[in-house]
């Protein structure tokens, strides 16, 4: 069994099997924003440097994944923040954790440390909350990376690429077996707007899972960019769903680039064709608002309100939310879906589990 176990004086669960059968009872309740929440303690340079790297050769204002080295106790305080809210699943600090996305600050070979400390800090926070009645989780947050595959970055040369699929892998496999060997619970790809990027980090993630021996529920949630109804690369949302359903997800979903009301049509798109698959939506928190706190303008009724009516409609089984969102967002979210059943599937599939 995975290290990660608890009893009730009866049998021992293993925290990853026991996400799906919480999602066949009720609508599970995923954290809020972490960027939003640093961004909110207007952090210094020198706060973002820390001792450790007091004396970098490069600006690291901005690199949140950093902060777990930093500044963990904060990090630590996010996360338990969003337990005390409500939320079932935490997401590591690890969104540009990649060796990749680390290049900007002259910090790839630091990837690996920032993505153990980031499961550990998350790790740490859900156990000393959870029961055997409440479990809580922790997903492996694995993000776009700032190279995209698919699209080149010259506009005067359409052919250019300034990353290729093997870079990729080996970028996410580096961060899955840190994220995985870390200990959590579940992987996340989110915020997918070029599949090709999406599909580096599954075969990453399935490569781990043949070298651990180990299969963990996966998340896979993509990024409608605007009124078009596709992601960045071009694919709508059941092309999408086409080319991400072999990895076999727990759930497959939409988050980032719009509120809850824009995102409404596509989610309802998903759910129809993923009828095998149970459907996550953590949308921001409407449009950007500089003159907000927290940089969008929907309040926590209003975010909340209408993830109630998505529920109601029968359209997700796993909802929290992206940019802008906050704690009390959580807290209204887990309010607003306590009592609303959870979608059914109509052709249950076949979703990975941890090894017995």
């Amino acid at each position: 069994m995975r290290k990660s176990t608890w009893t009730d004086g009866r049998q021992i669960y293993t925290r990853a099997t026991q996400l799906p059968q919480l999602l066949q009872k009720r609508v599970v309740v995923l954290d809020g924003a972490m960027g939003t929440m640093i961004q909110r303690l207007r952090l210094s340079e020198a706060q973002y440097r820390g001792s450790r790297f007091e004396h970098w050769g490069h600006d690291l204002k901005g690199n949140n994944d950093l902060l777990s080295l930093t500044q963990a106790q904060l990090i630590r305080d996010i996360h338990d923040s969003y337990l005390d809210a409500g939320a079932d699943i935490i997401e590591t600090n690890t969104f540009g954790a990649t060796r990749i996305a680390q290049q900007d600050y002259a910090m790839a070979e630091l990837a690996d440390e920032m993505n153990r400390a980031s499961a550990k800090l998350a790790l740490d926070s859900a156990r000393s909350r959870s029961t055997a009645e409440r479990p809580r989780f922790v997903a492996g947050a694995i993000g776009p990376t700032p190279r995209t595959a698919s699209i080149s970055p010259d506009v005067n040369d359409p052919g250019a690429r300034n990353v290729d699929f093997e870079q990729l892998r080996s970028a996410y496999f580096e961060q899955v077996r840190a994220l995985g060997e870390g200990g959590v619970d579940l992987f996340l790809v989110e915020t997918i707007f070029d599949t090709l990027n999406a599909k580096a980090a599954l075969f990453a993630i399935d490569e781990w899972f043949e070298a651990s021996g180990e299969r963990l529920p996966l998340i896979i949630s993509g990024t409608v960019t605007d009124a078009s109804g596709r992601i960045l690369s071009g694919q709508t949302v059941p092309a999408f769903w086409a080319s991400v359903r072999h990895a076999r997800p727990l759930a497959v979903g939409l988050n980032c680039a719009l509120g809850a009301a824009l995102m409404r049509p596509y989610l309802q798109e998903l759910a129809r064709v993923a009828d095998d698959t149970y459907i996550s939506c953590y949308p921001n928190a409407g449009l950007p608002n500089p003159m907000s706190d927290t940089g969008f303008d929907e309040t926590p009724e209003v975010t909340s309100r209408l993830l109630h009516e998505f529920a109601a409609e029968g359209l997700v089984n796993l909802v929290g939310g992206c940019c802008g969102t906050t704690p009390e967002h959580i807290a209204a979210i887990d309010r607003a879906v306590r009592d609303q059943p959870p979608r059914a599937l109509a052709r249950p599939g076949v979703f990975y589990a941890a090894s017995q």
